[in-house]
């Protein structure tokens, strides 16, 4: 038995050189995480990530997460998420108490593999590939003045280092400008690289129809988010309107967030995000119940080394979707923006190769964290 001894949050923060924002107006100035760490009696250390606001993490964590589970076998792993989630669902069942809730899962079933000498995706299911196709995600808006124009050079920089796929930000408040910016980009990287949009939710359904048939004549291979995700029916609209795929859930939480949206096939493409949806352990049902209604998965990734690796030990054990000769596996989403916490923190970085990335192999999450980096960027 491996005993839960201590949980410990380290919330950490890093600035970065060249601010950026996406339609939702919001500048990035820092970038940070709420990295859980779990100790047991017998000398195993699991890691965790938790998205978002990573003080609040730390806040649901430490005054109700972290009480419940000292003394508990790490091995009861989603006997132990149930008692967290039910422990806190009349107090709110979405947003940051499952992204707290999803720290602490992912570092139980690190410890589990690491107990095991085993990687976590051998204990969920096993190994349906050993490595990934990645997509860039990029092309956020910086400079204001060369919007077009830094779109495009970006975009060039992914194709020359070997990304076969990339998803570039539209929102920029004229569809006219969001449709010169992604033409730009197409005519730069050509037809055989796949180009995805996202535009954060911030489109009208109508708006998003028009703009989006203006996109599939440019090839674009899914629209992600194009408008509110609290508006269900109108993702149904946008959905069947166009042929392209439309893809959305980062801002979902559980299986019970994502029953409807995949029941009513609102989306084409469910994006659940490990460090947010509840972990492994619920980013397996969340999966499990999108296939079985023939909706694509493919998990929305924004985050440290930890969010990183849990993804690719996620997006190993999950099947084809669907099952086919040459078939057609899940995507990973690798983000490009400045990030200490993904290129630091892991004593084996996480890189690509011409667009593959690596399956870790070691036991848990397969990478070992550099302490001195969460000493380093910690925030008091």
């Amino acid at each position: 038995m491996s005993i839960i001894k201590k949980v410990t949050c380290h919330v950490v923060a890093a600035p970065v050189q060249r601010p950026f924002t996406s339609s939702r107006g919001w500048l990035y100035k820092t970038r940070g995480s709420c990295i859980v760490e779990i100790e047991t009696n017998d000398g195993i250390v699991g890691w965790g990530e938790c998205y978002g606001p990573s003080q609040v993490a730390r806040a649901y964590i430490d005054s109700q997460y972290a009480p419940r589970v000292i003394g508990r076998d790490a091995y009861d792993v989603e006997v132990i998420w149930d008692d967290l989630y039910n422990r806190i669902k009349d107090y709110g069942n979405k947003g940051m108490a499952i992204s707290a809730l999803s720290g602490i899962d992912i570092a139980l079933w690190d410890i589990i593999g690491k107990s095991c000498g085993k990687p976590i995706h051998k204990l969920i299911g096993g190994a349906y590939r050993t490595e990934v196709q990645s997509y860039a995600t990029g092309l956020y808006f910086i400079d204001m003045d060369r919007l077009i124009e830094e779109a495009v050079e970006e975009a060039t920089e992914y194709v020359q280092q070997g990304f076969t796929a990339i998803k570039m930000k539209i929102g920029l408040g004229s569809p006219k400008l969001d449709l010169e910016r992604v033409r730009a980009v197409r005519e730069a990287i050509g037809d055989d690289v796949r180009l995805m949009v996202d535009a954060n939710h911030c489109f009208t359904v109508p708006a998003a129809i028009r703009l989006g048939r203006e996109l599939e004549a440019l090839n674009v291979e899914w629209f992600e988010e194009p408008i509110s995700p609290e508006d269900l029916d109108g993702y149904v609209e946008v959905t069947r309107a166009l042929d392209m795929a439309v893809a959305g859930g980062e801002n979902e939480f559980t299986r019970w967030g994502f029953r409807d949206i995949v029941a009513r096939k609102a989306m084409d493409i469910v994006q659940p995000d490990v460090c947010a949806a509840g972990g492994i352990s619920e980013c397996r049902k969340i999966a499990t119940l999108a296939i079985s209604h023939g909706v694509e998965c493919v998990p929305h990734a924004w985050g440290s080394a930890i969010g990183l690796a849990a993804t690719l030990q996620f997006l190993a054990a999950l099947p084809d979707q669907p099952p086919s000769f040459r078939p057609m596996p899940p995507l990973l989403e690798f983000e490009q923006c400045e990030n200490p916490f993904r290129d630091e923190l892991s004593m084996e970085p996480i890189e690509q190769r011409r667009g593959i990335v690596q399956i870790p192999t070691g036991p848990g999450l397969g990478i070992d964290i550099k302490r001195a980096v969460l000493d380093r960027y910690r925030v008091a």
